[in-house]
């Protein structure tokens, strides 16, 4: 019988938990440490880490995990390479569950970078009233550029301000809408958006808000990572559970 280790905290991981609990197989989702207040979940959860490659190839032989499901946010490379070093380790198959990269549409005024050390980089020059979109992980980056005014997101109140000199916290899970976004992008004069290639539609719609207003955006790729199998639908993943693992489509990312 399968017994799944799916790495989370993306909506596609929830939505792949669902659909294995619907399906009456059992899987273990796990969460990263620095995750608050996970939602519930129709199959047991765990947060925390493993112990680096080591130690997640022990967690996958001890619990005879049959099948390693990668549904970590696109921009969790450490992540995600160990979760493919463990997974050849313990002898065990593993697919990723991804979303596609968000491409530019005719009117988007888009330029790319390939780290947050590049886009700070990018960001020299005389002040400008920039949308940081990147959550909280990053915003100390852009201590390196004082001279702006940067607009943040996040989901939840940080328990301390944030060490950018000018800046405007907004406290938003969403869900967020083009109406919205485009209303807070002019409310507070943005003429930038800075934001990771996170794809889906989640998030989408500060892209779309930033096509209508004329807007540039700053786009961080991701990081690439070495060839997997990788699935975009929960639906693939759930057919790949039930063949042998060679029936998954190799994309190198």
């Amino acid at each position: 019988m399968p017994n799944i280790l799916l790495l989370g905290g993306t909506t596609e991981a929830s939505a792949l938990a669902r659909l294995l609990a619907e399906h009456g197989i059992t899987a273990m989702l796990s969460y990263a440490g620095r995750t608050e207040n996970p939602r519930a979940q129709p199959v047991p959860t765990r947060i925390g880490g493993f112990g680096g490659v080591a130690g997640l190839a022990a967690y996958l032989r001890d619990h005879r995990v049959t099948h390693l499901v990668d549904a970590t946010h696109p921009f969790a490379a450490t992540m995600s390479v160990h979760a493919l070093k463990a997974a050849r380790l313990a002898g065990v198959p593993h697919a990723a569950l991804t979303r596609p990269v968000w491409q530019p549409a005719p009117g988007d005024k888009w330029s790319s970078t390939p780290d947050i050390a590049s886009a700070v980089e990018a960001l020299s020059g005389p002040p400008r009233r920039i949308m940081l979109a990147l959550g909280r992980m990053h915003v100390e980056a852009f201590g390196a550029r004082p001279e702006h005014h940067y607009l943040l997101r996040f989901v939840d109140t940080p328990s301390q301000p944030p060490a950018l000199p000018h800046h405007t916290l907004v406290v938003d899970c969403g869900p967020f809408t083009v109406d919205n976004d485009t209303r807070l992008l002019r409310d507070h004069a943005i003429d930038l958006v800075v934001c990771k290639n996170a794809g889906g539609s989640g998030a989408e719609a500060k892209l779309v808000a930033a096509r209508n207003l004329g807007l540039s955006v700053l786009m961080i790729e991701r990081p690439k990572l070495p060839a997997r199998t990788e699935f975009l639908r929960p639906g693939e993943v759930l057919d790949w559970i039930g063949h042998t693992p060679s029936s998954g489509t190799d994309r190198g990312v």
